[in-house]
């Protein structure tokens, strides 16, 4: 069972997320349990307070290492070898999230995710009590909330038979290489005059995924060229990396689906 926690001081935010769609068919199904915390039940003073003024000046607030070192420790156990989970702090100075990165958490231990606030969190608290940071990519946003939502769906979509078509997960974006997924289409064939690929109802299904492969491979090299630079472990050879245009092949006598 994936089991995650999140510390927040806005838990009603993850309500709806955790109610919907995949997510929450998962811990109906007992696949995975996210239980969210409000930092606020650590506090011990009347305002309950989790934040304050920064030393050395500045602008905003900076949370306080109480009440937010007792919640981990709490939650997680205190940071060491005996520890029973893996204290995860959301920010954009942390590691960048990868799907590797997912595949790898999804096989360790309880994952305790902590939602910052104000202009961040004091420094004693990552030395004392967090373990990792991570990013969601390089902008700012003004709490961890929704960056441990990403983090989550990301967790769950990988359990097994919480996706309808597992299959789905073995070829879409970054999955066998960090390549970008290519094009897809649905019906109607023709839309507003715009045809779908007669590759893609011709039935050969080697043809199929060749158009696949390729079309993938063209869309990685145009926008995200520097996933080619890990392209050594990705299927692909080097003529194809080096570069050509997509074609769409239909053999003689392919049917041809409507």
């Amino acid at each position: 069972m994936l089991e995650i926690d999140v510390l927040t001081i806005f838990p009603d935010l993850f309500t709806p997320f955790l109610e919907a769609a995949f997510v929450g068919s998962a811990q109906e199904q007992e696949a995975a349990r996210i239980g969210v915390h409000d930092l606020r039940e650590w506090t011990e003073d009347r305002h309950r307070s989790v934040d304050d003024s920064p030393y050395g000046g500045g602008p905003g607030m900076v949370m306080t290492p109480e009440p937010l070192i007792p919640a981990i420790e709490s939650l997680a156990g205190p940071k060491g070898p005996d520890r029973v989970g893996r204290v995860v702090y959301l920010t954009p100075q942390g590691e960048p999230l990868s799907q590797g990165k997912l595949l790898e958490m999804a096989q360790g231990p309880p994952i305790l995710l902590v939602c910052g606030r104000y202009e961040g969190i004091d420094q004693r608290v990552l030395d004392l009590a967090v373990d990792e940071e991570v990013s969601i990519g390089d902008y700012v946003l003004s709490g961890g909330e929704i960056p441990a939502m990403v983090l989550i769906e990301g967790l769950v979509r990988l359990l097994p038979g919480v996706l309808g078509n597992p299959e789905s997960i073995e070829t879409e974006s970054f999955r066998g290489g960090d390549f970008l997924e290519g094009p897809q289409y649905t019906r109607p064939p023709i839309y507003r005059g715009l045809e779908v690929p007669l590759v893609l109802r011709s039935g050969n299904h080697a043809a199929i995924e060749e158009w696949h492969r390729e079309h993938a491979l063209a869309r990685t090299r145009a926008r995200r060229p520097d996933l080619l630079d890990r392209a050594g472990g990705s299927g692909f050879s080097s003529s194809e990396i080096g570069g050509s245009k997509p074609n769409e092949k239909v053999r003689p006598g392919d049917r041809v689906e409507n």
